[in-house]
């Protein structure tokens, strides 16, 4: 999301939408989508959401080499009705949103280099389908990206859009589950990074609180290191069912006047599930 343009790069339709061209793929791209899907796969083993671990295997991402989108996007159709669609990088908040709305979801065609698999700035291929489209074979949180969307279009109409990148991020990007008495991850962001899926769930540093919808979009995110604060849902239905029955209107009004809450700050009815040290260790 947010690329400087409006105006789709050549070769774009006007969507924004491009080919995939798998057929160009070289045996090195391939062989770098396997060896992150080994190792991610087998680390995540316990520790994310038994939802996405079932994606992961009814849409066979397992299966050797980047995914054809097409068949990719055949399987989830059967599935959940949504489809998976190639765009050349980062696009417009409001043609991100509209995806999202009419059950498609974009992805970056390309994939990092084998000298890059533990950072790379840009989301690549692998960061798109393996973090984010196994849940979408889940319908309940498949439900809840399209209400994001539509939610999305909405704010774009209210100017409220950097307030709703919070929710995105702090859910779909990087958040965590109660699953009984453990918390399990299913955040895009934390699933595709071997890194940060060991901080989030395992490192004293960082608050692991309760989601609040008007707290969550009160408090700031930082992109250049792991997350100092992560929000726990109860389940994808719950999650779900606050963003349907929210009203979004009155409470961007309302937070206008409200302060943002600093990252690391612990309020006095946040329900805790980890209070961090702060102390964190750089990687």
């Amino acid at each position: 999301m947010n690329p400087d343009s409006s105006t789709p790069p050549p070769g774009a339709a006007a969507d924004w939408t491009v080919p995939q061209c798998w057929q160009d793929y070289t045996a090195e791209e391939h062989a770098v989508w396997d060896t992150l899907f080994a190792r991610q796969s087998a680390m995540l083993q316990g520790r994310a959401a038994p939802a996405f671990l079932r994606g992961l295997d009814v849409l066979k991402l397992g299966h050797p080499g980047i995914p054809d989108f097409t068949e990719l996007s055949a399987r989830l159709m059967d599935l959940t009705g949504w489809q998976v669609v190639a765009v050349p990088g980062l696009v417009p908040d409001e043609v991100f949103f509209g995806h999202l709305a009419e059950r498609r979801f974009v992805a970056g065609r390309f994939i990092r280099r084998a000298d890059q698999l533990d950072y790379l700035q840009e989301p690549d291929v692998f960061h798109d389908v393996f973090g984010h489209v196994p849940l979408l074979a889940d319908p309940v949180f498949a439900d809840y990206m399209q209400a994001y969307g539509k939610g999305g279009l909405r704010a774009a109409g209210e100017g409220a859009i950097a307030r709703l990148s919070r929710l995105y991020w702090y859910t779909v990007e990087f958040g965590l589950l109660r699953d009984g008495d453990a918390l399990k991850l299913y955040g895009a962001g934390i699933v595709s990074s071997r890194g940060e899926s060991v901080f989030a769930l395992d490192d004293p540093s960082p608050n692991r609180l309760g989601f609040s919808l008007q707290r969550l979009m009160r408090t700031p995110y930082r992109i250049d290191d792991y997350q100092q604060v992560y929000f726990v849902i109860d389940s994808f239905d719950d999650l779900l069912r606050q963003t349907l029955e929210t009203d979004f209107g009155p409470l961007y009004h309302a937070l206008e006047g409200m302060p943002d809450i600093a990252i690391d700050e612990i309020l006095p009815d946040d329900r805790v599930f980890t209070r961090g040290t702060g102390a964190r260790v750089p990687a």
